[in-house]
């Protein structure tokens, strides 16, 4: 596993505390690797879900820390979602 994969897995996984999701998502970082999210929690996987978050590693890093905000990263472009643009919203939600 690389080190941005699992500095990933614990940013996300401190965000996700305690809240309960009924989706599934995945972070697919370019050229390092995908953590998938969903009710059983967070790992690094590149199962399908029923949303794809795809962005490089400075980009989710920037999201992650809110210096970013995952909607003005879609905007903008450095953020493309592939599947259920409402799951994105959900999950941008909580990241924000």
């Amino acid at each position: 596993m690389s080190n941005i994969i699992e500095k990933a897995l614990k940013a996300l996984e401190e965000k996700l505390q305690d809240k309960s999701i009924d989706f599934s998502a995945k972070f697919e970082i370019e050229n390092e690797g995908s953590i998938v999210v969903d009710g059983n929690g967070v790992r690094e996987s590149a199962e399908e879900t029923d949303c794809t978050l795809i962005a490089s590693a400075e980009t989710f890093q920037n999201i992650l820390e809110g210096e970013i905000n995952p909607t003005s990263a879609f905007m903008g472009g450095s953020l493309k979602v592939e599947g259920s643009m409402g799951v994105a919203m959900q999950l941008g939600n909580i990241l924000a």
